[in-house]
């Protein structure tokens, strides 16, 4: 038996809202609407915004889970997501891991995998 890993469902409380913030603001493509739910392309996965309740957690470290997006020059990465309204909400401990949430509160991680 083979298993690997497939896709990543996030459960968001407005699709759209979430749309915009992974497509628009993050720049995750679009693979198929499907009305009620979006299916996305995230860095060689897909990623699928699916209706009901997000997870709770007031830190990245109290986080059920988090979203790591890898970038080849942080402060500029940074720079870019802070114009287009992204608020970085501290580290995970380290000044090169910063955090960040998406519309319902899942918790995002910016690193550079180079430089960590």
């Amino acid at each position: 038996m083979v298993l690997k890993g497939g896709h990543i469902e996030l459960f968001v409380q407005n699709i759209d809202e979430s749309f915009h913030f992974y497509h628009s603001i993050l720049g995750c493509p679009l693979i198929a609407d499907q009305g009620s739910v979006r299916w996305l392309a995230f860095g060689g996965h897909e990623l699928l915004l699916r209706p009901g309740k997000p997870p709770t957690g007031s830190s990245y470290a109290s986080a059920p889970f988090g979203l790591v997006l890898y970038t080849d020059n942080l402060e500029e990465a940074k720079n870019t997501l802070e114009q287009k309204g992204i608020v970085f909400k501290g580290t995970d401990g380290s000044d090169k891991c910063l955090t960040f949430t998406d519309p319902d509160g899942h918790w995002l991680q910016l690193v550079n995998p180079e430089d960590h």
